[in-house]
């Protein structure tokens, strides 16, 4: 038996005094079944799986556009925040988005530690048709396929050690700070007067500024240097992942809502209305250009469409999210292209896609919202109020300076401590092989023994 090596038994041993110290912690009466809405409990019940469902989908999404050296490692970075953010959230993570506020930045820790009185207490201030354990389980969901995002610009080249610590320092100080901000009554946006339905600057620009950062600490891949074409490992998987991703964006967006009722009915239409156009549009405008349309080109742009519509699905109306849709794909076009001709190595092109169509569907908000959808909204530009509108790109300006700042920051933090990224003959060889010891090769997957790499099962 090899000695135990204290920098790689940390994490483990730090997992350990965490559930020791979860043994500890009281029970409490559960919370009281007669005060809810059964139809409501149900409906969140079913949208916070369909989130969950979205972040394996993000794993075949990812893992199908990556090298194919590279499909598992990508795979693996997706997932793996389910378990770090799935337990992060119990500890502390609830209560810093949603705890007692401290100055409108950030919840009090203290408040629901290893989820104190969340069982037991009064349901969420906005949501009171729902327990409050339920509540948190629908916003945890969010909080793990956050940081999954930024896995696309940091692919092929990240430590999945870093990439751990990375996911565990943004949950507490980039997406924490930002969900008080935004979805907390007491939270410095929401009480200005900002609008986020279900995540277009919680979610989606703090992902994609996120991944800017990222990409621009650990530099250029030495194939993007000799730039060399970047053959999708397989795109059938990125259809799949896709499908997913659509599915489980109806929970992600309806679902935000909180509660079975015509606002739900309303933000799913805007939803699936947003990215249908938005997929045509991308193809569209590829076909416009001189491309052929491409299975990778509609899914994009569709994930561009349900990006861009997420902070205004519950504040639009249904025709104008076709609008939303198609100017998003066409503006996260002309990004990616402008971003090709530059030295960001960004994979797959999580700024442009999430970061640019998180701003756009802000402003578009502030554009098109109207009280006749959600009348504890606010009218949009469109609608007589261009206050609001400067309401959304200040709130927009702040998020995006905010979560790239403090992103980048991290990355350079973790960088200080521990290599964050891969060496040259590891990046050659496959982050499949170097960092977990498995290789994906089209139709087989092999696994490490003691003899060597072997055949152990067919994929199809």
């Amino acid at each position: 038996m090899k000695k135990l090596n204290l920098k790689s038994s940390a994490p483990f041993l730090v997992l350990a005094c965490i559930a020791l110290a979860a043994v500890f912690v009281p029970s409490l009466p559960n919370f009281d079944k007669g005060q809810y809405n059964s139809a409501d409990i149900a409906w969140i019940l079913v949208s916070t799986a369909l989130v969950f469902l979205m972040t394996p989908g993000l794993a075949f999404f990812y893992g199908g556009m990556v090298n194919r050296k590279n499909v598992l490692s990508t795979m693996m970075k997706s997932i793996v925040a389910a378990g770090v953010v799935g337990v992060l959230w119990i500890v502390v993570g609830y209560s810093l988005c949603f705890g007692t506020s401290i100055g409108g930045f950030i919840g009090n820790p203290m408040t629901h530690l290893f989820y104190k009185d969340v069982a037991s207490g009064e349901p969420w201030g906005l949501a009171t048709t729902i327990p409050k354990p339920l509540f948190s389980m629908f916003q945890l969901m969010f909080a793990i396929i956050t940081p999954g995002l930024v896995v696309g610009a940091i692919a092929e080249r990240m430590r999945f050690t870093a990439y751990v610590l990375f996911t565990v320092l943004f949950s507490l100080l980039v997406y924490a700070p930002l969900a008080h901000w935004s979805w907390h009554p007491n939270g410095f946006l929401f009480k200005m007067g900002a609008l986020d339905f279900a995540g277009g600057t919680v979610v989606h620009i703090s992902a994609g500024c996120a991944a800017l950062a990222g990409a621009l600490v650990l530099k250029r891949r030495q194939s993007h240097i000799e730039q060399k074409e970047n053959v999708p490992a397989n795109i059938p998987y990125v259809l799949i992942g896709t499908g997913l991703l659509w599915f489980g964006w109806f929970g992600f967006n309806a679902g935000s809502a909180l509660g079975a009722n015509a606002l739900a009915v309303s933000a799913f239409s805007t939803t699936n209305t947003a990215a249908a156009a938005a997929g045509l549009s991308w193809m569209f405008f590829d076909i416009m250009r001189g491309k052929k349309p491409s299975v990778v080109g509609f899914c994009v742009g569709a994930v561009v469409g349900l990006v861009a519509i997420t902070p205004a699905a519950g504040f639009v109306a249904i025709p104008q999210s076709i609008f939303i849709g198609v100017v998003a794909a066409v503006i996260s076009n002309l990004a990616v292209h402008f971003k090709s001709k530059s030295d960001v190595d960004d994979t797959l092109d999580v700024f442009p896609c999430h970061g640019i169509g998180g701003m756009v569907g802000m402003l578009m908000t502030g554009i098109f919202a109207t009280t006749a959808v959600n009348a504890a909204g606010a009218n949009g530009w469109a609608n007589g109020n261009f206050s609001f509108f400067l309401i959304q790109a200040k709130a927009m300006a702040i998020a995006v300076t905010y979560s790239f700042t403090v992103s980048f920051l991290i990355f350079k933090l973790i960088n200080f401590f521990v290599p964050i990224r891969v060496s040259g003959k590891e990046e050659e060889e496959g982050l499949d092989a170097t960092q977990h010891n498995e290789k994906y090769v089209q139709g087989t997957l092999l696994v490490a023994t003691k003899e060597g790499l072997v055949e152990e099962e067919i994929v199809n």
